[in-house]
C-alpha cells in the first residue's frame, strides 16, 4: 500500500461527507449544487468546483443530468472518509488501531529475497528492534479487512528509506507494529510491511516478525488470523 495516494483539502472532504451521507457511499444519489451549497454555507460555484475536485482526484464518479447529477463515492472515496473516521477514533477513544482480519495463504518467495538485502535489514534492526526472520507471511484479507485496511493510513508507521547499491536502487516502504492472533496462538511482536510500490492488491497483507510465524503459530494456508495494527 503506498502512503502517496493522492488526498483532497478538508473543503473537499467535507462535501465528500455530505454526498456519502446523503446514500452515496452505497450506490449514485442525486445531487444539485444550489442545495449542496446551502449545506455548505457557501456559493453555486463554489459547490461545483469541490465536487469537480472531487471526480478528478477519484473520490467521486458523476453524470450529469437535466436537473443536476447523480453522484457515487469511489473506493477511493471511501478510504478517504475512513482515514478521517481513523484520525477521530485517535481523538476520543484510548485505543485506535486497526483489526484486520483475513486467511494465510502462500506468497510467491520474493519477500524472503527482499527481507535479507543489507539495505533494509540494518534499518529493520535499528529501527524495529529485531532482526526479521528472511520471509513474510501473506495474509488474503477478507471484505472487512479490505475494508479497514485504509484506515492503516491513520497510524503513523515506521519509515525504512530507500537505498541503492552498485546494480540497483531499491524503494522504500512503511512498517505498523501489528499482534497476530490464531486459533493456536498469539505473536505479539510483528509488523505489517508494505513496500510503497508493490504488485499486491489492497486485499494481500504482509508481515515480518524475528521468528518463523507458520511455525511459532503453526499456522497453515486457510487458516484464519486476526492482526491487531497500531503506531
Amino acid at each position: 500500500m503506498s502512503r502517496a495516494t493522492e488526498r483532497v483539502g478538508h473543503d473537499e472532504l467535507a462535501t465528500l461527507k455530505l454526498v456519502a451521507l446523503d446514500g452515496a457511499l452505497d450506490g449514485r444519489t442525486a445531487v444539485t449544487c444550489a442545495a449542496l451549497a446551502d449545506r455548505l454555507d457557501a456559493s453555486t460555484q463554489t459547490a461545483s468546483r469541490r465536487l469537480q475536485r472531487l471526480e478528478d482526484a477519484g473520490h467521486l464518479e458523476r453524470e450529469m443530468t437535466g436537473d443536476g447529477q447523480l453522484v457515487a463515492v469511489t473506493e477511493a472515496g471511501r478510504r478517504a472518509l475512513q482515514r478521517e473516521y481513523a484520525d477521530y477514533r485517535r481523538l476520543f477513544e484510548d485505543d485506535a488501531g486497526v483489526e484486520l482480519s483475513g486467511t494465510v495463504t502462500s506468497g510467491m518467495g520474493e519477500g524472503r529475497h527482499y527481507i535479507s538485502l543489507p539495505g533494509y535489514m540494518r534499518q529493520f534492526r535499528e529501527r524495529l528492534g529485531y532482526e526479521p526472520f528472511e520471509g513474510t507471511l501473506n495474509v488474503d484479507l477478507d471484505e472487512a479487512g479490505v475494508r479497514d485496511r485504509a484506515r492503516m493510513d491513520a497510524l503513523d508507521p515506521v519509515d525504512i528509506d530507500g537505498w541503492e547499491d552498485d546494480e540497483r536502487t531499491y524503494g522504500p516502504a512503511f512498517c505498523w507494529p501489528a499482534t497476530v492472533e490464531a486459533e493456536t496462538g498469539r505473536y505479539e511482536t510483528a509488523h505489517v510491511i508494505a513496500p510503497e510500490r508493490t504488485h499486491h492488491g489492497e486485499d494481500q497483507l504482509e508481515l515480518i516478525a524475528p521468528d518463523r510465524l507458520r511455525d511459532e503459530l503453526r499456522l497453515e494456508d486457510g487458516d484464519r488470523l486476526t492482526i491487531h495494527v497500531s503506531e
